[in-house]
């Protein structure tokens, strides 16, 4: 269809809508002499609404000289195309080693680079970092990004903001510093680590990779999703329990900033899939594939363990994966409590507890979670990690569901 337009200038903007090709769906594609930088443009969309009340308005008839110019090349490009045999040419593995071979030359120059600075760091003392502010961290982040280790960029640009965290930071920079030549020396001697932990390694530091071994079917128990965004990524984290197999898996779902990623799953509801996962020392990460039904509800509920066995976990997990934030857990029989240092989950059985982290003491969830509990234990799904616990899901005593805490 096509059509004319008056704008603001002296001559109306030539629209033209192709919403098939040769009688087959290739479809839409759209032309107008206008200068918007929207696609399709509004007179384009107005062309179509137009259209689409099948009211008579727009007639049939011959396109004009311009219109049929546009379609023609169009439906000859578009012939061409779909005439030309499809590439076949397999992937070239010498050439995808060579650069497989020359990004590492760059990550270890990059990591050498950073051992440099950590040292004239920690030789020149920490409360220097004080002083120097946070462009230096930004250039050398920018080096770890130029050496095409986006993993260790991101790691230094949290060593940037910590002498502006507040009380303490001298010791959590320290912290952060050890961990990053943690990192530091496992790249620079990862094929002398085991195959797990040498994947742990080449996750941490930024390279790609793919997911391992045949997938596993069960019916997965959606736990919680949540998400995380800085100035340039949008991360959803979805957190799932198989109900046969007892393992827990975590997707990770990525979008541009302030857009939502593509993939959500409803809390609470149970999927029959199967999920791939990635390399590593404790594989949690995993790859959604194939969905066999529809989310359904499910009365089962991931087991849960006293709080000492919740740390041991952890601890385990650490000895694993050094870099790991938190692991996930649940806790059962736990009661949300408030002490002179703040929220925490008791465990009176074992007159233990752990510690809520400061953002979960600062989220909406966390008033949920003490009205479920109304001083009572229950049991609660969360990530545990250095910084305390965080719930992100819970079932008390006699409900039915999965309740979200974020």
């Amino acid at each position: 269809m096509w059509g004319l337009c008056k704008g603001s200038g002296s001559k109306p903007y030539q629209t033209v809508v192709d919403i098939t090709c040769a009688g087959e769906a290739a479809g839409p594609a759209y032309k107008c002499s206008c200068p918007s930088r929207k696609f399709p443009c509004k007179h384009a969309l107005g062309l179509l609404l137009v259209w689409a009340g099948q009211d008579g308005t727009v007639p049939e008839g011959e396109p004009p000289a311009w219109a049929e110019e546009w379609l023609a090349t169009r439906r000859k490009r578009t012939a061409e195309k779909r005439s030309s045999p499809p590439s076949s040419t397999p992937a070239d593995p010498e050439a995808a080693h060579r650069r497989a071979e020359k990004r590492a030359e760059r990550i270890t120059a990059g990591v050498t680079e950073l051992e440099q600075r950590l040292s004239d760091l920690l030789r020149g003392g920490t409360a220097a970092a004080e002083q120097t502010g946070y462009g230096l961290w930004e250039e050398t982040a920018a080096r770890m990004v130029d050496a095409q280790a986006p993993g260790l960029a991101a790691r230094v640009r949290e060593l940037g903001a910590i002498p502006s965290s507040g009380h303490g930071w001298p010791v959590r920079l320290l912290e952060e510093c050890a961990l990053l030549h943690l990192l530091d020396q496992g790249w620079l001697h990862r094929e002398e680590l085991p195959d797990e932990l040498a994947a742990t390694v080449r996750s941490r530091v930024g390279l790609p990779a793919q997911p391992q071994g045949p997938p596993l079917r069960d019916h997965w128990l959606v736990l919680a999703q949540y998400d995380t965004a800085d100035s340039k990524l949008t991360t959803r984290r979805i957190w799932m329990y198989g109900t046969e197999s007892g393992r827990t898996a975590l997707l990770l779902s990525y979008g541009a900033a302030g857009r939502a990623p593509s993939l959500a799953l409803p809390v609470g509801l149970a999927l029959d899939a199967a999920l791939s996962w990635y390399p590593g020392g404790i594989r949690l990460r995993a790859d959604l594939g194939e969905q066999f039904t529809a989310p359904a509800p499910t009365p089962l509920r991931p087991p849960g363990v006293r709080v000492s066995e919740a740390t041991a976990h952890y601890g385990e997990a650490l000895r694993k994966d050094p870099w790991l934030e938190s692991h996930p857990v649940t806790l059962a029989d736990v009661t949300p409590t408030q002490s002179t240092d703040g929220w925490q989950l008791t465990d009176p059985e074992e007159d233990l507890a752990l510690p809520l982290s400061p953002s979960a003491a600062s989220r909406p969830g966390l008033w949920r979670l003490v009205a479920l509990s109304g001083g009572a234990p229950l049991t609660v799904f969360g990530e545990c990690g250095h910084r305390g616990f965080t719930p992100l899901a819970a079932w008390p005593k006699d409900a039915e569901g999965t309740i979200p805490l974020c």
